[in-house]
């Protein structure tokens, strides 16, 4: 089985795998519909991985001029898809 099919295959459970990283953690609470934990994953980190899950968050939230911020220190451009296809996007490059 795929990296990428596993992970959305382990949104069922209760937890996240112990072995995600910050970035895919944050994507999984985000698939659970737990926006406050998947921000709490990524918030104090300032990477560019963390940078583009955080604006993904923003953007999902509706704060894009916050969105737009993140998106800048992770050196992408706020996309045009949807948000489900941002969250794919951001499960392939991380899983």
């Amino acid at each position: 089985m795929d990296r990428v099919q596993s992970f959305k295959e382990s949104i069922q459970n209760s937890l996240p795998p112990e072995h995600l990283s910050a970035v895919l953690k944050s994507l999984w609470y985000d698939g659970k519909g737990d926006w406050n934990q998947a921000h709490a994953q990524v918030d104090h980190l300032g990477d560019r991985d963390a940078s583009w899950v955080h604006a993904y968050l923003h953007r999902k939230e509706g704060d894009i001029w916050n969105a737009d911020y993140w998106y800048a220190r992770a050196k992408k451009t706020r996309p045009s898809c949807s948000l489900e296809e941002e969250w794919e996007q951001l499960v392939e490059a991380f899983a």
